[in-house]
Order: structure tokens, then sequence, then C-alpha cells
């Protein structure tokens, strides 16, 4: 799927081993630490296929000089009673080329993936003080949902 951007167009198409590096060096702008053993788990997992194998989604948003965005996902359901739904676990833009509806196009591109996948909804949790993007989510239509997040710090309960 080509769409038009504001600099140039962005083609989004499925991501394959050869953009590991690229994908990994933009989490990393972002994150500030690198994580290769991490993404190689990732595409890994996306190269899983079969019948017991969960609807994965992973996507590459694309410009003539290379990968500028990437996002991953897949249809999960969890033991708390959560119908299937679709996950997106990562989200990342080059830095320059935030603010060009990359995200946007990866995140529409993807939804329409989970809704052939049978769901019909899809979640995502991001840190409470990334406010750019907690706005990405908001501005794309994603509210609280019914389930709350928990956690207990196990080093400062010991």
């Amino acid at each position: 799927m080509t769409l038009a951007g504001s600099r140039t167009e962005v083609l989004v198409r499925d991501l394959k081993d050869g953009d590991r590096a690229a994908v990994a060096r933009i989490d990393a702008l972002h994150s500030g630490s690198a994580k290769p053993d991490y993404w190689e788990g990732v595409f890994r997992d996306l190269r899983r296929s079969g019948a017991a194998a969960p609807v994965r989604v992973g996507l590459a948003a694309e410009r003539e000089r290379g990968l500028v965005g990437y996002l991953v996902g897949e249809v999960r359901a969890f033991e708390f009673g959560s119908e299937p739904c679709g996950w997106v676990h990562a989200i990342g833009v080059d830095p320059d080329h935030l603010r060009d509806g990359v995200a946007t196009r990866l995140l529409v591109e993807a939804c329409r993936r989970f809704s052939e996948g049978g769901v019909r909804t899809v979640r995502t949790m991001v840190r409470r003080n990334d406010v750019p993007v907690l706005s990405f989510f908001r501005a794309s239509g994603f509210v609280g949902g019914s389930f709350v997040q928990l956690e207990l710090d196990l080093e400062e309960t010991g």
C-alpha cells in the first residue's frame, strides 16, 4: 500500500529480515538503548506461522531512502476474560520523519489486518510519562480500556 505523505510517498509493507537493523536503530533512538537480542527474537517470532501461531503483524514504512518506521503487533487473548484482540507491541518512526503521518499509516494498516483476523478491539500499553506516544494513540481514537494494568516492584517489597 502506497500513501501520499507530506514530503514523499510512503510505502507500507511487511517487515522482512533485512529490516531488523533499521528497526533496532529507530528503537534505540527513541528508547536510548540498543536491544539487538530483543529485535532478533521479535523478527524470529514474525517468521513463525502455522495453525497454532497467532495472527502477527509486522509492518515497515519505507520512503525512497529506506525504512522510516515500523509497527509490530499480534492478535492475542488473555487469561483475564479478554476476547481475542489486536495488540500493538511496538511502533517507531525515524525522528526525521515524525509528524509526517507515518505512524498513522502504519496503525491504519495494522488495524485493517487485525480486523481481517477477526478481532474488534485493538490495545496497546504506553508509559504514562511518554506524552508524545500517548498523544498519538489518543489522537488515533484510543481511550482507557476495560482492564487496569497493575504491577509490583519486587525489589521494593523484599
